[in-house]
């Protein structure tokens, strides 16, 4: 391989003329020859994948605005989150370990909010961000592999009572949005499960993830580090009520069983 590569060195080098004469002046030549030529079309080459790459930018900005603004029109609490910068995160935090996968601000569950001119303010500013959805405010998420969540898919979608928001992360996970289990009046009657999951924590799960209170998930059409984007599955849009978490997380359960994945605990209601 080596010596191929050397010999096609020569070839280029001696493609010109035999001497070293011929070569300089075939050197010259080509000089000129783009001084007058090539020169002037760079500029235009450049300005024409400029405007091709600000066109494709503007048309993703316009898809993550309408799709953001939807969200939050359906009533999903939503803040700034950091996005993927190269090979890192936007953040300043240096070897970041969830990289554009995190909240921007560390207030990011009171920060969320629905409010129109407030998501305006975030889309005007903030033109590279991902966004995520705090969840147990006015939803919750149940997380699970794909396998399991494409085989729990047609059964829930055939009742109406289960057919909801359901969005895709890259193609591991999909997540399921439901009505929040609320947030009980005694501290004491919240339900002990080991479903429970926090961003933190996610890699502990690796079946069903609770997303309820006190954590997120990110939004369509956050920009994961893979390159894989997180996006809502045709037909279920946030436009879609919120079914009662509770029917989801047992067809879901079964589904994750026939995978091999099995919770930890089954949950206990609370206030039973």
């Amino acid at each position: 391989m080596a010596g191929r590569n050397r010999l096609s060195g020569w070839l280029r080098r001696g493609a010109d003329g035999g001497s070293d004469a011929a070569r300089a002046n075939g050197r010259v030549d080509r000089r000129s020859d783009r001084g007058m030529t090539h020169e002037p079309e760079r500029p235009a080459r450049e300005t024409r994948a400029s405007r091709t790459r600000d066109a494709r930018q503007a048309v993703a900005l316009a898809h993550r605005d309408q799709l953001i603004t939807a969200a939050a029109t359906a009533g999903l609490p939503l803040a700034p989150a950091a996005h993927p910068d190269g090979y890192g995160c936007s953040c300043d935090r240096i070897g970041c370990p969830i990289p554009g996968l995190h909240p921007v601000s560390l207030a990011w569950q009171t920060q969320a909010s629905t409010d129109p001119e407030q998501v305006g303010q975030w889309l005007r500013t903030q033109p590279l961000a991902n966004f995520i959805t705090a969840t147990g405010i006015g939803h919750d998420v149940l997380d699970v592999p794909a396998e399991a969540g494409l085989l729990a898919l047609e059964r829930l979608t055939a009742d109406d009572a289960t057919l909801g928001p359901v969005a895709a992360v890259g193609e591991a996970r999909l997540l399921f949005f439901t009505e929040t289990r609320g947030t009980p009046v005694d501290e004491d009657e919240w339900w002990p499960c080991e479903l429970d999951c926090h961003p933190e924590t996610a890699d502990e799960h690796p079946g069903i993830r609770w997303h309820c209170r006190g954590s997120y998930v990110l939004l369509p059409p956050a920009r994961l580090p893979s390159g894989d984007t997180v996006s809502w599955l045709p037909g279920h849009g946030p436009d879609l009520p919120l079914p009662d978490p509770l029917p989801v997380l047992a067809i879901l359960n079964d589904a994750c069983a026939q995978f091999g994945y099995e919770p930890e605990a089954e949950p206990v209601a609370w206030g039973r």
